[in-house]
């Protein structure tokens, strides 16, 4: 039957809330679905340029976004220390930056504690978190139990929206737009505010909310959604299957 994401010969179109760069990317993979992307990042990310991680003794890094793998690209030339990522987009942007070895947990912080525990030993020296200001998840603590030392690097910021862009907020109100998509709870909330801001919590009863996990789908919930969509597993490729499966006919 039909479903709720198809309006008349219309294509799906989802609004998309990563940073412009993640955001790009991720609209050229929708484009393959045939689903149509309306750009709307809910943060902006900015390097910390007088930020020089230190990186005496360390042994690897820990990666929990691609932000933090392209501020430490952009702040370091180092490229020889493994990169142990939180999910398969980190990873994909380590090796674009040019790291040799690349390991991905292909899931969250947890998944990521886990691989770190089986792959490392504690006495092979530090572990560096190359981070935001904000951070999801205490992978310090996690692994502190282990016996490991993990040093975070905040290396960058990630500043949310003052407002929804007009042709967002015109999107919803005409019905142009069909869904979401959310990578974080953090810009989850930070949507919620900006449509009780905009008065558009109408408008949302019409569309469905993608979200990578259950502790997204948490905030997004703050709103009342036609529906609310999470990935059977919390990467990429588990969200774009779940918006393939909501935009078929």
């Amino acid at each position: 039957g039909s479903s709720i994401l198809r309006r008349e010969a219309d294509a799906v179109r989802l609004i998309l809330t990563r940073p412009s760069e993640d955001s790009r990317a991720l609209a050229a993979e929708l484009e393959s679905l045939g689903v149509e992307s309306l750009i709307e990042p809910l943060l902006t990310v900015t390097f910390n340029e007088g930020s020089k991680p230190d990186l005496s003794g360390a042994q690897a890094l820990l990666a929990t976004s691609a932000n933090g793998v392209r501020a430490f690209a952009h702040l370091s030339r180092r490229r020889d220390l493994p990169v142990y990522a939180v999910g398969d987009a980190t990873a994909r942007a380590a090796a674009d930056a040019g790291f040799e070895i690349v390991a991905s947990a292909t899931g969250d912080v947890q998944a990521l504690a886990a691989l770190v525990r089986d792959r490392l030993n504690p006495a092979a020296g530090a572990l560096i978190h190359i981070a935001g200001s904000k951070v999801a998840g205490d992978l310090a603590g996690m692994l502190a139990d282990a016996g490991f030392q993990v040093r975070r690097a905040v290396l960058y910021d990630a500043r949310p929206a003052r407002a929804l862009s007009a042709a967002a907020a015109a999107a919803m109100r005409d019905g142009t737009v069909d869904g979401v998509l959310f990578y974080s709870p953090r810009t989850a909330a930070a949507f919620v505010d900006l449509v009780r801001a905009a008065s558009l919590e109408t408008a949302i009863g019409a569309l469905s909310a993608f979200c990578l996990s259950s502790a997204v789908g948490r905030e997004a919930e703050a709103l009342r959604w036609a529906r609310v969509v999470i990935a059977e597993r919390p990467d990429q490729a588990a969200l774009l299957a779940a918006v393939a499966s909501q935009a078929k006919v």
